[in-house]
């Protein structure tokens, strides 16, 4: 169960990461009530996680869902640059949290 929160903190960490972007600055009362509440959702998740996951590996987790996702979303959707040096970056990152992972007992 643990694991399934983290993986949902990690898909509301990459809703409020993209909707920054449609806050304007928080300029805009919807996406920023959105934005927000994605936060605040992704925050709760994670805490829950990691009651029974080891803190550092649930966080790499948690943060490399972000940041891989909301880089992919950034390249597919939103018009943003696809390098071979970019997807290097995300693969190094995805085997890096894969390799804590397996590096951590009882994770």
């Amino acid at each position: 169960m643990a694991w399934i929160l983290l993986i949902a903190a990690g898909l509301l960490e990459i809703g409020w990461a993209v909707g920054l972007k449609t806050t304007h600055g928080f300029t805009r009362l919807w996406p920023t009530v959105g934005t927000i509440a994605a936060m605040v959702a992704s925050l709760a998740l994670l805490g829950l996680a990691v009651r029974a996951l080891p803190l550092g590996v649930a966080y790499a987790i948690w943060v490399s869902i972000g940041i891989v996702g909301t880089t992919i979303f950034g390249m597919l959707m939103l018009g943003e640059s696809v390098s071979s040096l970019r997807i290097v970056c995300v693969l190094l990152i995805v085997v890096g949290v894969v390799g804590l992972k397996l590096a951590t007992a009882g994770g």
